[in-house]
């Protein structure tokens, strides 16, 4: 089963001041993997920047970087993506269903499918310190237990212990105060869980991209009421990744699309960078569209 969608990603900035020179990285495009194809990607930048190019990352995702050396108090950076997703993998959860002990075992040894991700993301990062969570996630680690049992309890967990409250932070709160005050939003909460499997040895990443939402029955869709999203992946020893989203309680499915991976957030923010001027960013808003389309 195959999933299209269209998915719009907007994003204006409005400066008190004019802004003489911007520099910005972008991490908006859709990656191509097993299971997702990016068919068309165009981005359009308001005003045109004298500089632009495309890369890929040290993780292999899809970077954009841009320069405008005239100045504007606007600065709107638009994303359109083309993107068909399948189901993911269901053998993965056949290798789940063994201890999870193996798979730590796995991942201590290298005897992996890629030793280099497998030791990257089992390590401590900017934004997650794995010993804040380990007590955490000792309750669902217990002796001989499935790892596919026990890392969706672990995101069940979250999903239940943690309330969903936009605005509570911030790209900048320490995971010990997401914890303390067990309430965030959806990076918050991969950040969690990233920091519970890898206080338990296991190699996890954060993944940035979209999901589909659904409008209550009846009701239409509405426009820009879309956004963002972040979710986590577990390796899982000589299957490969398992893709999970503690927000929502589930496994990942063909409502998801993929635009990066990175230890946490701070590898890849959708939009970052520098501005030249003496004044403020008077306002900021984003809409993202995620439409579903007939492949």
């Amino acid at each position: 089963m195959a999933a299209s969608y269209e998915v719009t990603h907007r994003t204006e900035y409005r400066y008190k001041a004019d802004v003489s020179d911007s520099y910005g990285q972008l991490h908006l495009l859709p990656r191509n993997l097993p299971g997702q194809r990016c068919h068309a990607a165009e981005v359009v930048i308001e005003p045109p920047p004298e500089d632009y190019r495309e890369r890929l990352d040290y993780f292999g995702n899809r970077v954009s970087y841009l320069a405008i050396h005239h100045a504007h108090r606007t600065l709107t950076v638009t994303a359109t993506s083309t993107v068909e997703v399948e189901d993911r993998p269901g053998e993965l959860s056949l290798f789940g269903n063994r201890p999870w002990e193996q798979a730590r075992d796995a991942v201590r040894h290298g005897d992996v499918l890629d030793r280099l991700d497998a030791v990257q993301y089992a390590l401590d990062s900017p934004l997650i310190a794995a010993s804040a969570l380990a007590d955490y996630a000792a309750v669902s680690f217990t002796p001989g237990r499935p790892l596919l049992d026990a890392v969706t309890d672990i995101c069940h967990r979250i999903y239940v212990d943690f309330a969903y409250s936009p605005g509570s932070t911030s790209v900048t709160t320490p995971l010990a105060e997401v914890l303390a005050q067990r309430k965030g939003v959806c990076q918050d909460f991969a950040h969690v869980g990233i920091a519970c499997l890898r206080s338990m040895g296991l190699s996890a990443r954060y993944v940035s991209g979209y999901l589909e939402t659904l409008p209550p029955p009846g009701r239409p869709k509405l426009k820009g009421a879309d956004g963002s999203h972040a979710w986590l992946s577990v390796l899982v020893p000589q299957a490969g990744w398992l893709d999970l989203d503690p927000t929502n309680d589930q496994l990942v499915n063909t409502r998801y699309i993929v635009t990066a991976y990175g230890r946490d957030y701070s590898d890849v923010p959708p939009l970052s960078g520098v501005i030249y001027t003496t004044g403020k960013t008077e306002s900021l808003r984003v809409s993202v569209d995620v439409l579903a389309i007939s492949p």
